[in-house]
């Protein structure tokens, strides 16, 4: 059972590239809210989470175990910063090693220096799943059939490839097909930035 983390989405969410990261933010939900390599990550009450779909479920993360491309987010891009945030710069990364503790740093040395040239390029977006929303979203057993059917992407990151779901089963079925809409309720998206639109400055941090 997945854990219960106090987001929930209707729909599926607006997606915006980081700069010079593969990862991406969802600069209209209230949370802190990444998609990187393939599956979703949230940082809330001071623990990572993560799941193959918008709405979860969502399983818990080891700090130990976290891709290092969702770490190095800088924190502007943090809808919902925690408190030890502030003062840090908005343009680095987390300082997850102050966070964490001298252990963590010490098995993560260099986790804060990298080429940003050499990062890898962003997954594509599981933009099917904006057809599943309310009650059309699947539940768990399902989702692995309809992600195994839509998208074809496999992760490439070994912190990600952990935590992917393994193929569907043979012998599961995937829910009903949504109505012919090409968006939820019928309506598109609102106007403004869509997904996979090159970044976007975000809006000032809330402090």
């Amino acid at each position: 059972m997945g854990a219960t983390i106090g987001v929930d989405l209707p729909s599926y969410p607006q997606l915006v590239a980081v700069p010079d990261n593969p990862v991406y933010y969802a600069p209209q939900v209230d949370a802190n809210y990444f998609f990187y390599d393939g599956m979703y990550w949230i940082y809330q009450q001071e623990r990572w989470y993560t799941g193959s779909w918008y709405n979860g479920p969502w399983a818990l993360v080891s700090p130990e175990v976290v891709p290092l491309n969702v770490l190095r987010v800088p924190v502007r891009y943090y809808r919902r910063p925690p408190p030890y945030f502030r003062g840090w710069g908005t343009d680095a990364p987390p300082r997850w090693q102050e966070h964490w503790g001298t252990g963590w740093a010490q098995r993560h040395r260099g986790w804060d220096t990298w080429n940003p040239k050499a990062v890898p390029a962003p997954a594509p977006l599981p933009s099917y799943q904006q057809q599943f929303a309310g009650n059309r979203y699947p539940r768990a057993n399902q989702q692995p059939v309809l992600q195994q059917q839509n998208y074809g992407y496999q992760p490439r990151d070994p912190d990600v490839r952990r935590h992917y779901p393994s193929p569907a089963a043979k012998g599961q079925s995937a829910p009903p097909p949504p109505s012919s809409a090409p968006f939820p309720g019928g309506q598109p998206p609102p106007s403004g930035v869509r997904d996979g639109q090159r970044p976007v400055a975000p809006a000032p941090i809330p402090w």
